[in-house]
């Protein structure tokens, strides 16, 4: 039997983290073999929360750590005709790209090699989603979720949250 955190409604989940930077910056991947840029995300195992499932991709991806606990639970977003977004939030140091590294791979059509899923990273202006990502991912990203309003969240002082 398919656990029902996999699918419903006959459509996939996918989680990941939107990581943002006291800088005001969005960590995205640069995707193996394509021209866009993608959040660390992917499919949710069987037994894992959407929560454990985010952690576990975006350190395969990014080679990032999160502690469950510290994530803002950003919802569950429709994506694709198959497949649905759960997305969490986090502020993090920024960490210097070149010492990011993505342990999941896939093999290459045609030769056979092992690449990994993600071959580059970067911090970019909240602005540029539209730019670097799939127009899937940016509507989501700049329609659906107010990035904007989230970093703020992070980084505005703890007694302000209370007001």
């Amino acid at each position: 039997m398919v656990s029902p955190s996999l699918f419903t409604r006959g459509r996939r989940l996918s989680c990941g983290i939107v990581v943002f930077a006291p800088t005001r910056e969005l960590l995205l991947c640069h995707v193996t073999g394509q021209r866009h840029w993608d959040l660390p995300k992917g499919g949710i195992n069987d037994g894992e929360t959407p929560r454990q499932a985010a952690v576990r991709e975006t350190a395969e991806e990014a080679g990032l750590a999160f502690a469950a606990e510290a994530l803002l639970d950003l919802g569950r977003f429709a994506y694709t005709a198959k497949k649905d977004l759960h997305l969490f939030a986090t502020l993090s140091d920024r960490v210097d790209p070149n010492r990011m590294c993505c342990e999941s791979t896939f093999v290459e059509r045609g030769s056979s090699r092992r690449l990994p899923e993600m071959d580059g990273f970067g911090w970019f202006e909240l602005g540029r989603v539209a730019e670097l990502c799939t127009p899937r991912m940016a509507t989501v990203l700049s329609g659906s979720i107010d990035l904007g309003a989230i970093v703020d969240r992070f980084l505005s002082p703890p007694d302000r949250l209370a007001a």
